[in-house]
């Protein structure tokens, strides 16, 4: 299996990311430049955290018109797997890809601290090594993840199961509506998320329960390609 890793001007995960993807699952992966044209012989594509072009405008406003954002929409489309985290998430809002927006935090704080989270959905390729209801223990660093939809959006994400992740309990350090920490499209082949899995993969951080959606990835590609796909 292959991973692309996609780095804006002013990303700051893309490394977190790219070293997660090595010691989660040891599978390929690489650098892909935001003017790339081809994601072709990519499986899964990763766009990471940061302040992508300073975050001006919006979060994740300008990056959407880079022309990588049109090879991931075309992934998208082929059934590939899309995580977006933080500002990642943000892009994928603004490309379309995701339904909602992210804004200003509630308390209008920069908000970085583990955090527990609710695994909504566990019947997701990026969730399988999960069970649904586990809580899980995933940094946040972010200024603006609170999100937002408008009541029949979140009543059609509720009745397609696109809520992936909530915010366990009444820790919501954001606002966001109904816990909201990460959503899935109708597909569910494309997921973002506010909090950091890239910074969970190892105990000496603190916790190793986002090393799972890694392992996710990798067992719902082997489960595409047959079980005797040599990984």
């Amino acid at each position: 299996m292959k991973f692309a890793v996609l780095v804006f001007p002013g990303s700051n995960c893309d490394i977190d990311c790219y070293k997660a993807v090595e010691e989660a699952i040891g599978q390929k992966v690489e650098y892909v430049w935001h003017t790339s044209t081809d994601l072709s012989g990519f499986d899964a594509i990763l766009v990471p955290g940061g302040f992508s072009y300073g975050d001006y405008l919006r979060c994740g406003a300008i990056s959407r018109f880079a022309p990588v954002m049109n090879e991931v929409k075309k992934a998208a489309e082929e059934g590939k797997f899309i995580l977006g985290i933080c500002n990642g998430f943000q892009i994928l809002t603004e490309a379309g890809l995701l339904p909602g927006a992210l804004i200003r935090n509630s308390g209008l704080k920069f908000r970085c601290h583990q955090t527990p989270l609710e695994v909504v959905n566990n019947g997701n390729p990026f969730t399988n090594q999960y069970a649904e209801g586990d809580i899980i223990n995933i940094p946040i660093a972010h200024g603006e993840g609170n999100y937002y939809c408008d009541d029949a959006t979140l009543a059609q994400l509720e009745a397609n199961k696109q809520i992936i992740f909530r915010y366990a309990g009444d820790t919501n350090p954001n606002g966001s509506v109904s816990n909201i920490a990460g959503v899935s499209n109708e597909r569910g082949n494309v997921v973002g998320m506010m909090p950091h899995p890239e910074r969970a993969i190892n105990q000496l951080f603190g916790s190793e329960d986002g090393k799972k959606m890694f392992t996710s990835i990798l067992n719902a590609w082997r489960e595409q390609h047959g079980a005797a796909v040599n990984s």
